[in-house]
């Protein structure tokens, strides 16, 4: 079974990536780098100590000397699957390219990416929890959402599949999660406010579960490390397509369940309103945007990961309607 569309057909690929990452406290839908942790036992890094760090850093990037008015960095808050994919290893030299500002990523989960834009605290935001997203567009802070590009999630396990997911013929995402839950299989969630958590909680609502037990697990880490963990605990995991195309190689999961239109993965840009938060750097951020819905990023996002897996990675959308 193929994906959901919103436009063109095909399949997803992707590679890893070895760009900077930063991490966030994960109660503000963080990657923190913690170890995994059950519901009953929630073992984190500080989120204070991670969300200074972060914030430190993108403050040492504000102040760095020598810097002028047009060399200024733009500061990217956006997700790990932009990362751990490698999209943003061609992404960003292109708009540095193309613009001469040097940009610089912060990978964190969505909801601490889109809490970075509205502080302030990043110029741009590239992010995929639609509803999430237009929760900080009804208070002002964020402007300007356009569309960019989709993929899809994928339902991950183990190969011998112990909950019978590949054999339920309904091929729904929140009734393969019941069965999960029904058999008692092991399950790793994000469990950062990611936009992959948000729309795993979607439909674990959708399957009427209330997930919790020995059996669901919380990684509290990005994509790359849940997957990571899951193939380690031999357990299932809602993943992007692309970071799995670009870890598979690396983990002992297969795709169990795909193609439900509810796992549809949109992606849009937004920016930090001036009027509210005017230390963002303006013509930066703008200049992103306008970027990242060219046709120069159009056709970049097009055929990337053509070259190793025969197939885009993502979907271009700019300029197509809203598919919510």
């Amino acid at each position: 079974m193929g994906q959901p569309r919103l436009a063109d057909p095909g399949q997803d690929g992707g590679r890893p990536a070895s760009g900077p990452a930063a991490a966030d406290g994960p109660d503000r839908g963080s990657e923190s780098p913690g170890r995994s942790r059950t519901r009953g036992a929630r073992a984190r890094w500080p989120a204070p100590a991670v969300a200074g760090l972060v914030l430190l850093g993108l403050g040492l990037l504000r102040a760095a000397p020598g810097d002028g008015a047009a060399a200024r960095a733009v500061i990217l808050a956006t997700t790990t699957s932009t990362e751990d994919s490698g999209l943003l290893d061609v992404l960003g030299p292109l708009f540095e390219r193309r613009t001469g500002y040097p940009v610089r990523a912060v990978a964190v989960g969505t909801g601490a990416a889109l809490k970075l834009g509205a502080d302030g605290d990043a110029d741009v935001v590239l992010v995929h929890a639609p509803a999430l997203e237009r929760e900080y567009l009804g208070k002002g802070v964020l402007i300007d959402r356009r569309l960019v590009m989709h993929n899809d999630f994928v339902l991950v396990g183990p190969p011998a599949d112990p909950a019978g997911i590949r054999r339920q013929s309904t091929g729904r995402a929140a009734g393969a999660l019941g069965q999960i839950a029904r058999t008692g299989s092991r399950f790793v969630s994000r469990g950062d406010r990611s936009g992959t958590h948000l729309k795993e909680q979607a439909l674990w609502k959708a399957a009427g579960v209330v997930p919790g037990g020995d059996w669901y697990v919380e990684s509290g880490q990005g994509m790359g490390a849940t997957l990571t963990i899951a193939s380690e605990k031999r357990a299932y995991t809602l993943t992007d397509r692309g970071t799995y195309l670009a870890f598979r190689r690396r983990v002992e999961l297969r795709i169990v369940l795909e193609g439900d239109p509810a796992l549809a993965n949109v992606y849009h840009v937004l920016r930090p309103d001036p009027v509210r938060v005017p230390r963002v750097n303006v013509s930066g951020g703008r200049a992103f945007e306008d970027f990242l819905v060219s046709p120069a990023a159009q056709a970049a996002i097009e055929t990337f990961g053509v070259a190793e897996y025969g197939a885009p990675l993502f979907f271009p959308d700019a300029g197509k309607p809203e598919p919510e």
